[in-house]
């Protein structure tokens, strides 16, 4: 008999009750014995050179405990924020990758870059002193559009890093692209620009650091993903803290959506400086600062070519992208336009040939990361995009022109001409379910009574191939991962028939406590209340990679 609390069982969401009555413990809710407040002091300018900072002024106010400056950091040895994604040029050498420090030295480089970190026994002292911070800024030329970036005479982001280039990458096999398109009966050509967005996650990124002297262990209470990974990048690469006098917790989370994946450099700060003033330090972002410094998605600007024989089928497809990192490359920035983008170019459609080719550029903008999907949306909108325009400038149906050039079912599997292979899918079947659910047929006569009437009416089309769940870590790492993609998860059971599990998923929002309980008691047979998950805590969890890329039930699970 199936459990009636099992997979696939209608329950209610176990963790919904404390989130709607307001019980949920976000990490602003948490505060420590003797807790001060950090205000981030940031540089209002995209591009300035730091002259000097007086902090005299800030320090002589009332509450405020102390005044730090990247000089300080680097005094102590402070490393810049890693990147986890190495990313190789067309010629085989490495991307640049210049340091990103959590507190700027010597410049700044993009609007909300941090200069300073004021600490304070309330926030609305911090706040005030840092008002008070006197900076000499010399506003220095700045680049803002990644295209323009890469031109001659552009403003250098990084003086070493020449051209504003980070890397040059290609995939697919050019030469026969390019045999494809010398033999083509119509080339379809796109300009496209896949705009820059700012994440916007119901609870603002928080951080708090402590230090305790008497056993020497750190703690990080963070908004994040994946605090394993935090503790990993930020005790072996920034800070020098071994893992085991370094823990990270991430209670509940609200909202990330990709934005909380990351690496911070206020995660660095607040546990650096809690050693140094011998107090926990509490920072929360104020909604205009989430603004400025979580990480934003996609900034494509693309050139697209379709070539097709007489027939409308694909011949081959050549894809030109310059991809805008900002001012530094976060923590997964370089994986996102390459092997999250590129190797999605296919589609759905049996194109023989394709050839793309991506250039990173820095700006002066703040850094960009995953967001939402990372890489597939920015592909599937050039792809389905080109495609309809090729339907219109041939003159044919647009479900019609998708069906001739889809993969049929008996190619299973499907090698793509950019890396990936399909296993299964039968995408016309998918369209022939979909079309009559919209009166696909019927849609001529709908735009006519709709015209009649002052109104326009029209229909998309969107097919897309989703790669989420990315785990195998031979495989990540041959592609440029710095960190196996794996998960661990640990079922301990108790005396009296309950089980507690142990997972390195994090819940920030998709009801983990349900789902995974939910396999558990399926699994071995027992209620779904007599099981416990617990995560986001790196001191009671054995290790885990953390949730994004629709990985949690896929890896996790």
């Amino acid at each position: 008999m199936a459990n009636p609390s099992g997979i696939g069982a209608s329950v209610r969401r176990r963790e919904d009750k404390r989130f709607l009555t307001g019980s949920g413990t976000y990490t602003d809710d948490i505060n420590r014995p003797g807790q001060t407040f950090a205000c981030m002091v940031r540089s209002p300018h995209a591009h300035a050179a730091i002259g000097g900072i007086d902090t005299a002024a800030a320090l002589a106010m009332p509450g405020v405990v102390a005044v730090y400056t990247g000089a300080d950091m680097a005094a102590d040895s402070v490393n810049g924020l890693p990147c986890g994604w190495l990313i190789h040029n067309k010629d085989g050498s490495p991307m640049k990758e210049p340091p990103h420090f959590p507190l700027a030295r010597d410049r700044v480089r993009h609007v909300g870059d941090t200069v300073a970190v004021v600490i304070a026994e309330t926030r609305e002292q911090a706040k005030d002193a840092a008002e008070a911070l006197a900076i000499d800024y010399q506003e220095l030329p700045a680049v803002a559009s990644a295209v323009k970036a890469l031109e001659a005479g552009a403003a250098l982001v990084h003086d070493d890093v020449p051209g504003n280039l980070c890397y040059d990458w290609h995939l697919g096999d050019k030469a026969a692209t390019d045999a494809a398109f010398a033999q083509a009966a119509h080339v379809t050509t796109l300009d496209l620009v896949n705009n820059r967005l700012v994440p916007n996650a119901m609870e603002p990124r928080a951080a708090i650091g402590e230090y305790d002297r008497a056993t020497g262990e750190h703690t990080l209470y963070t908004t994040s993903q994946n605090p394993h990974v935090i503790r990993l990048l930020m005790g072996a690469f920034v800070l020098g803290i071994p893992e085991h006098k370094l823990r990270v917790v991430a209670p509940d989370v609200g909202g990330g959506f990709g934005s909380k994946i990351f690496h911070y450099a206020e995660e660095a700060i607040v546990t650096w400086a809690a050693k140094k003033v011998g107090r926990p330090i509490k920072w929360t972002a104020e909604r205009s600062e989430s603004f400025l410094t979580d990480a934003h998605g996609r900034d494509h600007v693309s050139r697209a070519e379709l070539a097709l024989d007489k027939d409308g089928n694909f011949l081959g497809l050549r894809v030109h992208t310059v991809a805008n990192m900002g001012a530094y490359l976060s923590t997964f920035a370089s994986s996102i336009p390459t092997y999250l983008y590129a190797t999605l170019l296919a589609g759905q459609y049996k194109t023989p040939a394709i050839y793309a080719e991506v250039k990173a550029a820095f700006t002066h903008t703040t850094p960009v990361d995953a967001y939402r999907g990372a890489g597939r949306p920015e592909a599937c909108f050039l792809i389905e995009r080109i495609v309809d325009k090729a339907a219109i400038e041939l003159g044919i149906d647009k479900a019609e022109l998708r069906r001739r050039n889809f993969v049929p079912k008996e190619a299973m599997p499907y090698q793509t001409p950019v890396a990936l292979q399909y296993d299964t899918g039968d995408f016309a079947k998918n369209l022939d379910m979909a079309l009559p659910v919209v009166d696909y047929a019927g849609l001529a006569a709908r735009k006519a009574e709709a015209k009649a009437r002052g109104k326009l009416r029209g229909i998309g089309f969107a097919t897309y191939i989703e790669a989420c769940g990315i785990a195998p870590s031979n495989i990540a790492g041959a592609l440029g991962a710095r960190a196996g993609l794996y998960e661990s998860a640990e079922v301990r059971f108790h005396p009296t028939g309950s089980v507690t599990v142990f997972t390195g998923s994090h819940s920030h929002g998709q009801g983990h406590e349900t789902t995974f309980a939910q396999l558990v008691a399926d699994r071995f047979g027992i209620p779904i209340d007599n099981v416990e998950i617990v995560h986001g805590d790196t001191n009671k969890v054995p290790f885990g990679m953390g949730t994004y890329g629709s990985r949690s039930l896929a890896v996790g699970g």
